[in-house]
């Protein structure tokens, strides 16, 4: 192919483009012909790619393409819209995609928690090991209890909150190298099963779960999401599939950063439960219930909207469209 005819065949057409882009209003009639300039550009664009590769030209064509579809999408990332779309499609998808992953990473850990209760229940000598008699007394009578009502609940909810935020960012930040998420859940079912053995060794059993489960069902579960997240981006360059290894990881990677934003949210719901219905005056059973509801709730939006949200197109990957712009702006 000519390059420089084509380029004088098609050059009226964007700078028309770049004079739209350019303009701050635009009415009816111009957004039609940005849009109908922005496609005839593309395959401009693609063309040159393919037939006749000019490193300069493709800058220039690309650069005119990513401010035109800015003009013709928005600014997606501050619209209501993308923020509701990202909670209807991306997020649930990412969680819907990687079930498998959290799923049993979530049952690992209940099943680690379990025995090592069982465990230390029938050797006592390690609790004694632990803690001294008076400090086991002051848990179980005190501590545990005044924990969530020491401090006025809206710190106490913005405290747990970026506890957990931490916890589950940890998680897959470090995903790639596999181990530190291992290590992180395990320290924190370590925790639980201590402090529950604790308790139920000394009658309080009913206590120690009437106030552990009202938020620490969901939180504990957008933990094991975490933890899934992150041992899925671990996998991804351990067996890349038909993907290169840079491939794999950089996919699995943007769905890792899907999740993470997503889990601040669930994590701020079960902070607010932790901090106004875990410490309230409600029976029991109704603190519990509501733990039990925000769990279901949880799982509804993954096998609901999730699967819903798979069956139209989406992964948790950011849109493919932006992902071309941006690699066609970076060419």
């Amino acid at each position: 192919m000519d390059l420089d005819a084509y380029v004088l065949a098609h050059r009226a057409h964007w700078l028309r483009l770049e004079e739209l882009t350019s303009q701050r209003r635009l009415d009816g009639a111009q957004n039609d012909e940005l849009v109908d300039l922005y496609q005839r550009v593309a395959t401009h664009l693609s063309v040159v790619r393919t037939s006749a590769p000019d490193a300069a030209l493709i800058a220039y064509l690309s650069s005119i393409l990513a401010k035109a579809r800015l003009r013709t999408v928005g600014t997606r990332s501050t619209t209501w819209r993308s923020v509701a779309g990202f909670f209807t499609d991306r997020f649930p998808a990412a969680l819907y995609r990687l079930r498998w992953w959290w799923l049993a990473t979530l049952a690992g850990n209940v099943v680690v928690t379990a025995v090592m209760m069982w465990w230390l229940l029938q050797h006592p000598a390690v609790e004694q090991s632990l803690l001294s008699p008076a400090e086991i007394d002051q848990l179980v009578r005190h501590d545990f209890e005044n924990y969530y009502s020491e401090y006025a609940a809206s710190h106490f909810a913005a405290q747990v909150w970026v506890n957990n935020a931490w916890v589950a960012a940890l998680c897959i930040a470090l995903g790639v190298l596999g181990a530190p998420v291992i290590y992180l859940l395990f320290q924190n079912v370590a925790n639980l099963a201590i402090i529950g053995s604790i308790m139920t060794r000394h009658d309080h059993a009913g206590h120690f779960w009437g106030l552990i489960s009202p938020h620490g069902l969901l939180e504990l579960t957008a933990v094991f999401v975490a933890g899934g997240a992150g041992l899925r981006l671990f996998w991804s360059w351990i067996a890349p599939g038909d993907r290169t290894r840079a491939q794999s990881m950089a996919r699995e990677g943007r769905t890792a950063g899907t999740i993470a934003l997503g889990l601040v949210v669930v994590l701020f719901i079960s902070g607010i439960i932790e901090a106004f219905v875990t410490p309230s005056g409600l029976p029991t059973e109704a603190r519990v219930g509501i733990g039990i509801v925000a769990e279901l709730a949880f799982f509804a939006y993954v096998f609901v909207v999730g699967r819903g949200a798979v069956a139209r197109g989406h992964t948790g990957d950011i849109d493919a469209s932006l992902l071309e712009d941006r690699v066609a702006t970076q060419a």
